[in-house]
């Protein structure tokens, strides 16, 4: 097949699209992205890629196509200009471009406007669309804050319910998702199927365990607002008088500096920050751990989604100990491989932390971490059912 794909976030950016469009060509298919300039998470479009620089490239024999954008910045109105250019810069991308692909594919994260430029390139040349959604719109708006009563939230409702509609598929990646697509965006006629993620087969490999006398927690991922790290933070107080107790942030984002400053502020010496790095480097991380940590809001909207972190823990054959509510906690508790409270509880999850370090049941979780990704959530499983679902749009 020719697949074209859409997706406001591609390579250098840590997202699972890149391994999902070189995997796609490993197995022989013809994929092209449309994508825009790199920034996340750190704000700013990298040097390699401004002043028109890398617009058209190849890597790992995808094609790529950057589109202009401008840089997510570090607040809302640069936020709201980044998603509306690629938006518009896409959709021109879109409409003038003449290479006649089978398929659509649309990665869509946040926002959900990256799937008007697939919209446009379908109008125009007949084609049908898969929409693969990981974040809920405008769900997402309301989990940050912005009001369902406000002019902002009606608008993005009507929206959304326009790109969803415009879809002919609909996959998901939490079994939660398919309820408010129904109920909440009315999107009755469409046929809409659970996709997990996986995660990327470094972390199915063997890693190597650290050997020390401490317990070790380790958060790896994005650190904004929705991650609610400042959770650890505060646990990680509480437990500042166990010396064997040491926690391990690795990542980067809008939250970092204000979870250092507040560690500062406690005086604490448990946590130690790496900032990103990238995906090749991140198996030496997650063998520093005795378990993983994940955490969220303590938001209903945020509680549908299964972030992906929660698949690259279970490959690893990682425990997990979560403060967070919804899907998450619904996933640990049914594999059996770790220990969760409610989200931003951080007395609790203080609480779950020793209650794992005095725990004779460790090995058990992580065997049952593996054993659920393995069943639930490979590559293999992920990858045949994403080809079938795209084979059957062809033509």
């Amino acid at each position: 097949m020719k697949i074209l794909v859409v997706c406001q976030y591609y390579y250098p950016e840590p997202f699972r699209i890149s391994d999902i469009c070189e995997t796609l060509v490993e197995k022989g298919h013809d994929v092209t992205v449309l994508t825009g300039l790199p920034n996340y998470p750190e704000g700013q479009v990298l040097d390699g890629y401004r002043y028109g620089k890398k617009r058209n490239e190849v890597l790992n024999g995808v094609k790529v196509i950057r589109s202009f954008e401008i840089g997510r910045g570090n607040n809302k109105l640069t936020l709201f200009l980044n998603y509306l250019s690629f938006a518009v810069s896409g959709s021109l991308k879109a409409f003038f471009m003449n290479e006649k692909f089978d398929v659509v594919l649309v990665n869509q994260l946040s926002p959900v406007m990256m799937g008007i430029p697939a919209i446009v390139y379908k109008r125009k040349h007949k084609k049908k669309i898969l929409l693969y959604c990981l974040d809920l719109w405008p769900d997402s708006l309301a989990a940050g804050g912005i009001k369902e009563s406000s002019i902002i939230y009606k608008l993005f409702m009507k929206v959304s319910q326009w790109i969803y509609n415009s879809a002919d598929s609909i996959a998901v990646t939490s079994s939660m998702f398919e309820e408010y697509f129904r109920s909440t965006l009315g999107v009755y006629n469409k046929k809409i199927q659970y996709l997990p993620q996986y995660s990327e087969d470094l972390f199915t490999k063997s890693i190597e365990a650290a050997k020390d006398d401490k317990y070790n927690f380790v958060f790896a991922g994005n650190i904004g607002d929705m991650q609610s790290v400042e959770t650890i933070v505060k646990a990680a107080k509480i437990l500042r008088e166990h010396s064997d107790i040491i926690f391990h942030i690795v990542g980067d984002g809008s939250k970092l500096e204000e979870c250092k400053s507040l560690g500062k502020k406690m005086q604490l010496n448990n946590i130690i920050y790496y900032g990103r790095k990238p995906v090749s480097e991140m198996p030496y991380y997650y063998g520093l751990a005795d378990a993983m940590l994940i955490t969220l809001k303590n938001n209903k909207n945020i509680s549908y989604t299964l972030p992906g972190k929660v698949q690259s823990y279970m490959a690893a054959g990682k425990p997990i100990i979560g403060a967070i509510n919804g899907e998450t906690s619904r996933v640990i508790k049914d594999a059996g491989c770790g220990l969760c409270c409610a989200a931003e509880d951080y007395s609790e999850l203080a609480n779950l932390i020793i209650q794992f370090c005095n725990s004779n049941e460790k090995e058990t979780m992580a065997k049952n971490s593996y054993d659920y990704y393995i069943k639930n959530y490979s590559k293999e499983r992920f990858m045949s059912v994403l080809e079938d679902t795209l084979t059957n749009l062809e033509g």
